[in-house]
């Protein structure tokens, strides 16, 4: 089953964190660096955003700010990004591209850092449901990543089933932050915020 999408994140997962990671490029995902001095300023966040954001944001690594300008960054500049999804029998392959060459250096940081934090057990989760699964079988999934001139392409494989869904689940949750953004952002965010005030099991 093979989708096309311009891009906002690769892995999760990407890989292509996914997850975004995750989440553009899709390691862990969806799948690092497009924003300028000052995008993160006061007021280039919408109304109810700092809220919905704060959540995540307030239990970060050292580098969870750094990764966090990339994804906005990514959100902001997800028109300038294509992303291809070919779902594998065992896994994923993404193909994320750009023909600016600095979102294509973006993308590539991006899916460097998401790859890292898989390989380390570092989760970098922005709302998504699946990035949890990958991080706790990461060593069930075998990730190639290949750099290209304009982004990246990334393979991920497991012999686990359930690891295999996370994995295409997580292609899908990118793929939607592609096609929709900081809406599909928010949209995610008041989801996870749902599911929280319904508890485990989402009762």
């Amino acid at each position: 089953m093979k989708g096309s999408s311009k891009i906002a994140i690769g892995v999760a997962a990407a890989l292509g964190l996914g997850a975004a990671v995750a989440v553009f490029a899709h390691p862990g995902g969806m799948g690092p660096g497009m924003m300028g001095p000052g995008m993160m300023g006061p007021g280039m966040m919408g109304p109810g955003m700092g809220g919905a954001m704060a959540g995540p944001m307030q239990h970060g690594d050292a580098s969870f700010a750094d990764d966090m300008r990339l994804v906005h960054a990514m959100l902001f500049d997800h028109d300038k990004i294509k992303r291809t999804v070919t779902n594998l029998p065992d896994g994923i392959r993404t193909v994320t591209k750009s023909d600016d060459p600095g979102v294509a250096r973006a993308i590539q940081a991006h899916v460097a850092s998401m790859e890292k934090r898989l390989s380390d057990g570092k989760i970098f989760n922005l709302f998504s449901p699946t990035l949890p699964v990958l991080f706790e079988n990461r060593d069930k999934i075998k990730t190639v990543v290949e750099m290209t001139d304009r982004g990246s392409i990334v393979t991920q494989t497991s012999g686990n089933a359930k690891v295999v869904a996370a994995l295409q689940a997580h292609a899908v949750e990118v793929s939607e932050l592609a096609r929709d953004g900081m809406v599909a952002m928010m949209r995610a965010a008041r989801a996870n915020r749902g599911q929280a005030a319904l508890g485990p099991g989402g009762r």
